[in-house]
């Protein structure tokens, strides 16, 4: 169902994508940078799939929100986005124009950016997050949101009942009126006639602009709270006297499946990562109607040599600058500048800009992330210290991390050292060059 309005809706819109969390969830792949920031794809930042939905949309008033270690995006931004919107494009770090505090929450992060509000006087704002993966078209939900004359209207989507406590989970009316938000519960209501289904939210959210100035002003001079869109505003305008609209993709798009991925955690990542790499993957970087824009440099082909030995990849994606010589990659991400020496072996792993792989090295189901250098011989999989293992086992290791050969373990142990916050202990005796502690970003 496509509903029509009588003005420019796009037009009468600013965008808010919030890219300023910590990521703590997502370390170490966020040890230097915020989560927007994070490659994904071989070529792109997460931050671009967002701010490419917005371009193929027509929303072109955007503000990004910066706050947590902005460097890295704050220079992919001005490099990748600035010619593409140009003057439209707002990078806003903190300004504690309101406040001398750093962003408590979603709500308060758009709270101290209220004079932009004011002052650009959108009639709707919509508000994104910078970190999830998806493919849509905002006209709809908006056209949808300002027919309906609702204050607030949420886009959602259907995820497997098992899922329901990582997400916001809203229960709606057969009129779409929200008449139940909770965020990420232990029991959630399932949805009509889809006893295995939940209807979540997707951070997408559609705002009247006095609605939002009014809500979030209430919210500032609240004492208790997190001043946070779903543990805070969302529930509160569901309780009071607003109208609070669900958007169900699946309904107002007549789609019979919707690829959305929340990447919270380096599981999730590392997942969505190897779906790229299917035969059909259900979420294709090459669909021409809907370009992935993003900030691409200049380098030279990948280069695949050989003299003795026998290279072999298959069902993995290979970026500008790549060198590999006598090895075998399957099912991997080789991002921009990956050089891989002969006899090594990579599977169902993502190397970022600029990784080495020495020679004979074995590398499987890993996130190596920028400038790491793995030895002649090494076995990713069994080293600890200065990688972290996620609960499912995914090995990640943080940007300009130090090895050496002196690091290689005992294939014998086994115990390892799970990501919790805690330092991760090499076996005593054991010979290293540099100890990573996880760290508040």
């Amino acid at each position: 169902m496509r509903l029509f309005t009588s003005h420019n809706v796009l037009k009468d819109t600013l965008v808010l994508v919030l890219a300023g969390g910590r990521g703590e969830r997502l370390y170490p792949l966020t040890r230097d940078r915020t989560k927007g920031a994070v490659p994904f794809g071989g070529s792109y930042r997460l931050i671009d799939f967002t701010l490419s939905n917005c371009l193929n949309t027509g929303l072109s008033r955007i503000a990004v929100l910066l706050q947590y270690k902005f460097a890295s995006l704050e220079r992919h931004l001005r490099l990748g986005w600035g010619s593409l919107l140009g003057e439209w494009l707002h990078i806003m770090p903190p300004q504690q124009r309101v406040t001398e505090d750093w962003y408590q929450g979603t709500a308060d992060a758009v709270y101290q950016n209220i004079y932009t509000l004011r002052q650009e006087q959108p009639t709707h704002v919509l508000i994104l997050s910078s970190d999830h993966l998806y493919r849509m078209n905002y006209e709809p939900m908006l056209e949808h949101h300002v027919s309906s004359g609702a204050d607030l209207t949420i886009g959602c989507t259907e995820v497997p009942l098992s899922e329901a406590g990582q997400f916001g989970v809203v229960e709606m009316s057969a009129s779409e009126q929200i008449c139940a938000f909770v965020e990420k519960p232990k029991i959630a209501p399932k949805l009509s006639g889809k006893t295995d289904r939940v209807l979540v939210s997707m951070g997408i959210y559609a705002f009247k602009t006095e609605t939002l100035i009014d809500i979030l002003e209430a919210d500032a001079r609240c004492l208790e709270g997190c001043h946070d869109f779903g543990r805070d505003i969302i529930p509160r305008m569901v309780a009071g006297e607003f109208c609070v609209l669900a958007h169900d993709v699946y309904e107002h798009e007549g789609l019979d499946e919707f690829y959305w991925r929340d990447i919270g955690n380096v599981d999730a990542y590392w997942a969505a990562s190897m779906e790229l790499l299917d035969d059909n993957p259900l979420f294709p970087l090459d669909n021409p109607d809907w370009p992935v824009h993003t900030y691409q440099r200049s380098l030279l082909p990948a280069r695949i040599g050989q003299s003795k030995g026998e290279t072999r990849i298959s069902q993995s994606l290979l970026c500008g600058g790549v060198s590999i010589t006598d090895a075998t990659v399957h099912r991997s991400i080789l991002s921009p500048s990956v050089k891989v020496g002969r006899g090594a072996k990579i599977s169902e792993s993502v190397l970022m800009d600029g990784v080495e792989i020495g020679p004979n090295a074995r590398i499987h189901r890993a996130v190596i992330d920028k400038n790491v250098r793995i030895p002649l011989g090494h076995r990713i999989e069994l080293k600890r210290g200065v990688v972290y293992e996620s609960p499912c086992g995914v090995l990640a290791m943080p940007k300009n991390a130090c090895l050496s050969d002196g690091e290689l373990l005992n294939p014998n142990w086994a115990k390892s050292s799970r990501m919790r916050g805690e330092e991760l202990c090499l076996p005593l005796g054991l010979p290293y060059t540099k100890r990573i502690s996880p760290q508040r970003d």
